[in-house]
């Protein structure tokens, strides 16, 4: 860590406290890359100063995980060993707070057969399924990022390593609003009472239908459900904590109707998807269905994607984020969906949000089910933003509500 590390201090500071939101007594689990050890100590710190009962960390290696998927056989790794059960149990039952940095290499997995990766991963969400369910809205989490020497050299290839990585560092403290002379917690509870008062003026329309149209060919028609409300920033847990689940956001997303979309969209930015890069691609959508889609590069990783399960050729999520953005306007593709989605607005295809459904700490999984929101095992953004988007909500009764015009808010 070549920066300031008062500036850096005050970044796991601000994930705890902001991001995270740890509570005094509370159990926190840290998921980081091996290599990071000196800011995930930082952030060990901070939480302990926030009152944390314990700090526990699980590491991570691209290099070991690589070699695990190359190595271990399908069955082996589709296993879910009786400790990780019961890791999980113990996690349900105690609610620990998940704090994430990521800093993984974007072509981490590159070479690697994804057909096994994607049966792993199928037979392993069986099992867990229940677990991640049991946790859903009921802790606080965040994901934040830290640069790796392969992620900045693949973000500033024309930079030499330490140029590189300075040079990210100084991109994600800028996302995140870290300076060396300001208190960023300050700006950034601001920037979430904004969000709170643009989803309050999206919400009061109870759009039925959303529109998208751009010049690259994307024509699209999502419909949401009646109960479908808009959510941005900070958000509450079921115990009533507040925290940001995502350092940085921008965007403001609600979950649609599944099965009730139209239309074709064409994605304006790269997709890094299980250490892999989807390049140049575009998905038609018929009841609701992804039912064609293509690629200039990694179309058979897409088409592995789109398969995983039912759920995962439908879509999830709805994000609305402005191309006049701060991130945008840093031109930088990052390669790591934590930034490239706050700089586009962009669509997930799998797992929708229970948040995102009005009075959803009432409703039971039928509930949801019955009411149309999406399930899947996998929850994947992908941009779609540009210059020239028009998006237009319609009300029930057929008024036509102008929300984005040239790739920006006018709401």
């Amino acid at each position: 860590m070549s920066m300031k590390k008062s500036t850096i201090k005050k970044y796991a500071k601000l994930i705890v406290r902001i991001g995270a939101n740890v509570q005094k007594g509370q159990d926190v689990i840290i998921f980081a890359n091996a290599d990071q050890s000196d800011f995930v100590a930082l952030v060990a710190d901070e939480a302990y100063k926030a009152g944390a009962k314990r700090v526990t960390v699980r590491w991570s290696c691209d290099k070991l995980t690589k070699l695990a998927f190359r190595h271990q056989s399908t069955r082996t790794l589709s296993e879910v060993l009786s400790w990780e059960e019961e890791r999980m149990k113990w996690t349900v039952d105690n609610l620990p707070c998940y704090i994430h940095i990521v800093s993984d290499d974007p072509d981490g997995l590159r070479g690697i057969n994804m057909e096994k990766v994607q049966k792993a991963t199928q037979a392993r969400y069986k099992v867990l399924k229940k677990y991640n369910d049991a946790l859903d809205n009921k802790h606080q989490w965040t994901i934040a990022a830290i640069p790796s020497e392969a992620w900045a050299k693949k973000v500033f290839p024309g930079l030499r390593k330490s140029a590189a990585i300075e040079k990210l560092w100084q991109a994600i403290l800028e996302s995140v609003y870290v300076t060396d002379d300001n208190d960023p917690i300050q700006v950034w509870n601001k920037v979430n009472a904004d969000f709170k008062e643009r989803c309050d003026k999206l919400n009061s329309y109870h759009f039925d239908h959303i529109s998208y149209k751009s010049s690259n060919g994307t024509d699209f028609t999502c419909w949401l459900m009646p109960q479908s409300v808009w959510n941005g920033g900070g958000e509450y847990d079921l115990s009533g904590r507040y925290f940001n689940p995502n350092m940085p956001t921008i965007e403001i997303f609600t979950s649609p109707q599944k099965g009730r979309a139209e239309g074709k969209v064409v994605s304006t930015k790269p997709l890094s998807y299980q250490g892999q890069l989807i390049e140049n691609f575009w998905f038609e959508f018929k009841d609701g269905k992804v039912s064609d889609f293509g690629a200039e590069k990694g179309k058979e990783l897409l088409e592995k994607m789109v398969t995983m399960d039912e759920g995962a050729s439908m879509i999830g999520e709805l994000a609305l984020v402005q191309y006049d953005s701060p991130i945008n306007n840093q031109n930088i593709l990052y390669y790591e969906t934590l930034f490239d989605e706050n700089a586009s607005c962009h669509i997930a295809l799998g797992k929708g949000f229970k948040d995102c459904v009005r009075g959803y700490e009432n409703l039971s999984d039928k509930d949801f089910e019955e009411m149309g929101l999406n399930d899947s095992m996998i929850h994947v953004d992908f941009m779609i933003g540009s210059a020239d988007m028009s998006i237009t909500g319609y009300t029930a009764d057929g008024s036509a509500v102008k929300i984005f015009e040239n790739g920006n808010f006018v709401i």
